[in-house]
């Protein structure tokens, strides 16, 4: 089976400078790490290749030092991994980089599956999973808490649905964004770090891919524009208040009404 897993880099704390003219955020220079939500994915990969065999390919996008990702990946056992980097890719909202990554995708090759996480840390739009799924026209599921049965030409997983759990088998390829919790993720292996650091990572730019349009990536291929990224404004004031119960259940009251709460 060929696996595709798709990976990010994200940063590290919410301590990240913003373009003030763009609204997007400064990654170069930035600490960062690979998407937690990220970690389930691969593992998830790298359990159903211990079951069934297989390839583990990753992709991801972002700037040359997204490398580092990949790297990671590569030490818990990945065999492959490709990153889209170009200036252009920048600033795209859900639309062009779900764009981006199909092309990308398609550029790599032909995957049984595509696993991704439920969503990232810094955009949190648990969105782009499914557009990719969309973009290179694939059945995809989202909230996958559970591998059920893998089978040679088709996967059968549990969905975690607001008031009830869902049973779905679906044929490949497709595309399947997990859960947190679906597997304890695995630490890098030392030792497979030393014998991937010379493996090659396939780079590909804007020119690589089969639409060269530059309308449909980044900012220019974003119908939606980021307004404002701010950090949230952080309130440790407090009071202390003493007296009995009735005393301080009073105080509470008059504070809740002037401030208009009720």
């Amino acid at each position: 089976m060929d696996i595709l897993v798709c990976i990010k880099q994200v940063p590290a704390s919410n301590k990240v400078e913003v373009d003030p003219v763009t609204g997007v955020l400064l990654r170069n220079g930035a600490d960062s790490k690979m998407n937690p939500y990220d970690l389930y994915a691969l593992e998830t990969a790298l359990k159903i290749r211990e079951e069934v065999g297989g390839t583990i390919s990753v992709i991801s996008m972002g700037p040359p030092q997204a490398m580092t990702v990949i790297r990671e990946a590569f030490a818990m056992g990945v065999d492959r991994g490709a990153l889209l980097s170009d200036r252009r890719f920048g600033g795209a909202d859900v639309l062009a980089t779900s764009y981006t990554i199909a092309q990308g995708i398609k550029k790599m090759g032909d995957f049984d599956l595509i696993l991704c996480g439920k969503q990232t840390t810094d955009g949190d739009t648990a969105q782009v999973g499914s557009e990719v799924s969309e973009w290179l026209n694939i059945p995809s599921v989202s909230n996958v808490k559970k591998i059920s049965k893998v089978e040679s030409d088709a996967i059968t997983i549990e969905m975690d649905l607001p008031e009830e759990l869902e049973i779905a088998k679906v044929q490949y390829p497709c595309l399947l964004s997990v859960d947190k919790d679906i597997f304890q993720p695995r630490l890098p292996s030392y030792v497979k770090k030393m014998d991937t650091a010379d493996r090659e990572i396939e780079v590909y730019s804007l020119d690589d891919m089969e639409d060269k349009d530059e309308t449909h990536y980044g900012l220019n291929g974003s119908p939606t524009q980021v307004k404002r990224i701010f950090p949230p404004t952080a309130n440790d004031h407090h009071e202390v208040w003493g007296g009995d119960g009735s005393e301080v259940a009073d105080k509470l009251f008059h504070m809740i009404t002037d401030m208009k709460f009720i």
